[in-house]
């Protein structure tokens, strides 16, 4: 960094390196500018704004409504399929149809490395607290435990993995973004 930094042709000052950062935080971390106009942008916004929407909705209902006797408001959970929608959409065509080509490097193609941890468990603590909701909506009794225990279950490795996951990247490649516009801007 203080090579870098001593390099720089063109230092910035403080009010324009907040600007670098802020155009970083719009354009490159919220919209995945980084992978241009593809397929794999386009699941990625799903999985993220999805996931956001999911877990803000959950956080809302579970602690701004934690009694049956305080209504939920109808737009909240409505707020919260729609989040999970949206992960599922984004998480299963990256998955199954955006994923590296992995028999193309002579493994199987349903191979799970360590690096894929965030994205199964993400996808299946959703899709099974969906598939819970929908069956405790229509009262589907056994069913709905069932899915309960494993959306208790895949929501557990979801955020116990969390150190060895590849959720860590969401924080490294914010900072990259920020600090190669600085780098850049600086020459």
């Amino acid at each position: 960094a203080k090579a870098k930094k001593a390099r720089a042709r063109n230092p910035l000052g403080s009010s324009e390196k907040a600007s670098l950062r802020i155009q970083a935080i719009v354009i490159d971390i919220l919209t995945s500018a980084e992978f241009g106009m593809t397929k794999r942008r386009l699941a990625h916004i799903l999985t993220f704004w999805g996931f956001t929407a999911y877990i803000i909705a959950t956080v809302v209902m579970v602690f701004g409504y934690p009694t049956p006797d305080i209504a939920t408001p109808a737009w909240l959970p409505a707020i919260w399929y729609l989040g999970a929608a949206m992960v599922m959409v984004g998480g299963y065509w990256y998955w199954f149809f955006m994923r590296v080509d992995v028999a193309r490097e002579g493994n199987p193609r349903l191979r799970v490395v360590h690096a894929d941890m965030f994205v199964v468990s993400l996808v299946l603590s959703v899709t099974f607290g969906f598939v819970w909701g929908l069956t405790q909506a229509s009262g589907g009794g056994g069913w709905s435990n069932l899915f309960l225990a494993l959306y208790l279950l895949a929501t557990t490795l979801l955020f116990a993995g969390v150190p060895w996951s590849k959720f860590s990247h969401m924080f490294y490649k914010s900072a990259a973004a920020m600090q190669r516009r600085i780098e850049e801007a600086e020459g």
